[in-house]
């Protein structure tokens, strides 16, 4: 369900123009949002809010401390990297055991 959700939302977010790049800002640059960006956030999150409902919840008052979490439940780069990672691990497990041989 949460992965349904997750990809609604993005399917959502992709229609919106410039949404995702203002999201991830911080984690891609490291600096944070200005007001006017906040504010350009709670614009978007209230029309992804109309089409999926759950996102309501980042519109109501104090909501906005919650969008950091939705950065990261919509980072994309994420799932790849635990992806890669999982793949580098079983490299090395196959190495681990033609070297002990």
């Amino acid at each position: 369900m949460v992965a349904n959700i997750r990809a609604m939302i993005l399917d959502e977010a992709q229609k919106c123009g410039g949404f995702m790049q203002l999201l991830m800002k911080p984690k891609n640059t490291g600096r944070a949002w200005t007001r006017e960006e906040r504010q350009v956030l709670r614009m978007h999150l209230k029309h992804l809010s109309c089409y999926v409902p759950i996102m309501v919840i980042f519109v109501m008052p104090f909501g906005s401390l919650l969008i950091p979490v939705l950065a990261e439940i919509l980072d994309r780069r994420r799932t790849r990297r635990k992806l890669r990672e999982k793949d580098l691990v079983a490299e090395d497990h196959g190495r681990a055991i033609v070297r002990s041989k």
